[in-house]
């Protein structure tokens, strides 16, 4: 390219690149068919006269960010760098502030907001610092009402101050004794309240645990017998209180009966549920979840992405959101 043709190429890319021009108004300015200025500007590109750098935040990893999308049709997925001190650590608290953010994109004013217990979503609604104005509601019981005002409550409050919206959060434990005794405070009319509100919930966050100590509020709740028949049923995975087997298949559904939570049934039809699920630990737990189709986007971090992009056959697309197990 001589001078000439340098100094048109570079006024058309700064029109087109920098002052969001379109094609046709640069040829109109420039007197030349807007054919021609298609070619000028792939010539710049081809000549380096133009460079593109897409650029993301160093702690967001794109790449594998859109892999993991792709390999599990996901509607959204993000991956973070995993701390360097804490790679093999399940949920660290980074996924909390990633997930914050992410949901103030995806909320709408008038959504019904879902949060379900867990370590994640606490540090997500803490680190909340714009939602447009919604209600929400929670999701499941407590892990130990005892801790309510700075566990799931809290992020339920947390939330609703954040968007101006109405708070509905469950006094009350996950699990129960027996199925008489969560029957009977699912009628209590605060937690009937909240209930109401299951059907009619937008975007859901949700956490995944692991079928071992410490990384599975259920797992932690369930006397030694329990947990050996449950894992005798092939556990792998648990999300709001409802188990699956490595395929996503839902095992130990009586287990559903005893606490109080949003049925697997209800999340499904939830048009975005997000999970919030990292470290190497988790890995197979997240890939089962997945598996289910009841959960559509995902933030997670690095060593668990790691470990998802070779994690057994493809799976199906998870907005395919049938139940594997069939009606």
């Amino acid at each position: 390219m001589g001078p000439a043709e340098l100094v048109q190429a570079a006024a058309m890319a700064r029109r087109f690149y920098l002052e969001g021009k379109s094609k046709i108004q640069i040829a109109e300015e420039f007197g030349v068919s807007r054919f021609k200025v298609a070619r000028v500007l792939e010539t710049a590109l081809e000549r380096d006269l133009v460079r593109i750098e897409i650029r993301v935040p160093a702690e967001l990893d794109a790449e594998r960010s859109d892999a993991l999308r792709a390999r599990y049709g996901l509607r959204h997925a993000v991956v973070v760098e995993s701390p360097a001190e804490a790679e093999e650590s399940p949920d660290p608290e980074n996924l909390g502030e990633v997930a914050a953010d992410l949901l103030g994109e995806l909320v709408n004013e008038g959504d019904v907001l879902g949060l379900a217990w867990g370590r994640s979503t606490i540090h997500m609604a803490a680190a909340l610092d714009r939602l447009p104005p919604c209600t929400v509601v929670q999701l499941t019981g407590v892990y130990d009402a005892g801790t309510a005002e700075r566990g799931s409550v809290e992020a339920v409050r947390r939330a609703a101050q954040v968007s101006g919206g109405d708070a509905h959060p469950i006094y009350a434990p996950m699990l129960l004794p027996d199925a008489a005794t969560a029957a009977a405070l699912r009628n209590q009319t605060g937690i009937a309240r909240a209930f109401e509100y299951f059907d009619k919930v937008t975007v859901a966050c949700v956490s995944i645990g692991s079928w071992e100590p410490g990384i599975s509020t259920v797992h932690d709740m369930l006397s030694d017998e329990e947990r050996a028949h449950y894992a005798s049923l092939g556990v792998a995975a648990e999300m709001s209180a409802h188990l699956f087997d490595g395929q996503g298949r839902r095992v130990g559904r009586d287990l559903g009966e005893r606490c109080i939570t949003v049925k697997a049934d209800q999340l499904r039809r939830i048009p975005e549920v997000v999970a919030i699920a990292g470290g190497a630990r988790k890995a197979s737990a997240i890939d089962a979840v997945l598996r289910s189709g009841l959960v559509t986007s995902l933030v997670t971090d690095t060593s668990a992405a790691d470990v998802l992009m070779t994690a057994g056959p493809t799976p199906r697309p998870a907005l395919n959101r049938a139940d594997p197990d069939g009606p």
